[in-house]
């Protein structure tokens, strides 16, 4: 079966099709009435941009071939028209069939620079654009005098000016275009990041347990068995997580805003508690989760993209604390609404992560947010500085690191100073 080149609902095509058989067959029952030479160009270039019209958006080179094709129907008529001495009739009783044909001719030159390759462009644009000034030749050949010349003139502009719509239309589409690409790009990007926040985690959560279950099977074996099925589960949520990121790779271009949220819905406040545990569950360490439960509610307060934001903030220091710090025993993690004062004053989300790891070797040196390569908490700094918040990590008095970050709950260019509501 051969794929349509044509975008256009099936009935507009079929309605474009049936009225430009109808002008068609209208300029073939005038022929006899005002000559086929007046009629017939004007009721095939109609019947032409009538076709693209319907069929819009259409294949470019298609296009071309049609405008190029009524050009030369146009230029043929008129020569057609100087030759034969048709020049009294057509001055007598065709003038509203020549400003028909012309109408068509410079819509098509319209569609034809939008649409069409450069190349072909050229040849069919410069066709019907030469044809659409040529038609006062059928008003006969006369000396050249001043009113001749300015229609010539007015005629010309005419199509020039039409072109220079179509450019303006091509340049629109072009920057229509880029930017699609860049947010497909700039989807893509967000897919690794969310990739690398909750796959690392689910990855070194199993290392964690495999490492623990490697000595629980000569110690204690059920609590090994434990221990494996805790591997199974995060293996399974990795899986899952990578099957999904790497279809949304591929389907990036046809989905929309909609249809992501639909296939992946974004993580909310309500999911730290799940994670809190079972962070606590593969590890030496345990999380203490400090969060108002009216922040859980998914329709409360807090908007969507800002609960996602604070959730993979929690996950990303969770992560940096099984990987470089070893020695901890305690994460605690605070969730709570503030206020912000200063340039910018109102509600926002404070987000903080601390553990009690000693610092030295197995400290967070490698957590550093500078040398994350992009992903982690770079680009968590990225993500909460687009919010408007702000994103700080680095040693916790009197040891320990601490991951901090605030969120404004409505939209602003920069976050202020912070104080926790007292309220």
């Amino acid at each position: 079966m051969r794929a349509r080149i044509s975008g256009a609902p099936r009935w507009r095509e079929r309605a474009g099709a049936a009225a430009a058989v109808l002008v068609a067959l209208t300029g073939i029952a005038a022929a006899p009435a005002y000559g086929p030479l007046a009629t017939l160009p004007m009721s095939s270039t109609t019947a032409a941009a009538l076709g693209v019209l319907a069929a819009w958006p259409y294949d470019g080179r298609r296009i071309a071939a049609v405008t190029g094709g009524a050009g030369i129907v146009s230029l043929a008529a008129t020569t057609g028209v100087l030759l034969l001495g048709e020049a009294h009739r057509t001055r007598t009783s065709a003038t509203g069939w020549m400003v028909g044909e012309s109408a068509s001719l410079l819509i098509l030159v319209i569609l034809v620079v939008r649409a069409a390759p450069v190349r072909h462009t050229l040849i069919a644009a410069g066709l019907a654009g030469v044809a659409t000034p040529a038609l006062l030749l059928r008003f006969g050949l006369g000396p050249p005098t001043l009113p001749a010349l300015a229609g010539f003139a007015v005629w010309g502009l005419s199509a020039a000016l039409a072109a220079t719509v179509g450019l303006y239309l091509r340049s629109l589409d072009g920057h229509r275009a880029r930017s699609v690409r860049a947010a497909r790009q700039a989807q893509r990007t967000q897919l690794a990041r969310d990739l690398h926040d909750f796959v690392a985690h689910d990855v070194s959560g199993m290392l964690a347990q495999a490492q623990v279950g490697r000595i629980l099977a000569e110690q204690d074996p059920r609590q090994a068995v434990a221990a494996f099925e805790r591997i199974e589960q995060a293996a399974l949520q990795a899986l899952a997580s990578m099957d999904r990121t790497v279809r949304m790779l591929h389907d990036t271009d046809d989905l929309t805003a909609g249809e992501s949220a639909d296939r992946t819905p974004l993580p909310a406040l309500a999911d730290l508690r799940d994670l809190a545990d079972r962070f606590s569950a593969s590890g030496a360490a345990v999380v203490h989760l400090d969060i108002d439960a009216r922040l859980e509610d998914p329709n409360g307060v807090v908007p969507r993209e800002v609960a996602a934001t604070a959730y993979r903030i929690v996950v990303e220091a969770l992560t940096n604390v099984r990987r470089h710090a070893v020695t901890a025993s305690r994460v605690e993690v605070t969730v709570r609404r503030t206020r912000t004062v200063g340039d910018h004053t109102g509600d926002a989300l404070e987000v903080t992560v601390t553990d009690d790891a000693r610092t030295g070797p197995a400290g967070h040196v490698l957590g550093d947010a500078s040398r994350s390569g992009g992903f982690g908490l770079a680009g968590l700094t990225e993500r909460v500085e687009a919010l408007g918040g702000k994103l700080a990590a680095g040693p916790s008095a009197p040891h320990g690191w601490r991951v901090a970050a605030t969120l404004p709950l409505a939209a602003t260019s920069r976050g202020g100073d912070i104080r926790p509501v007292t309220a």
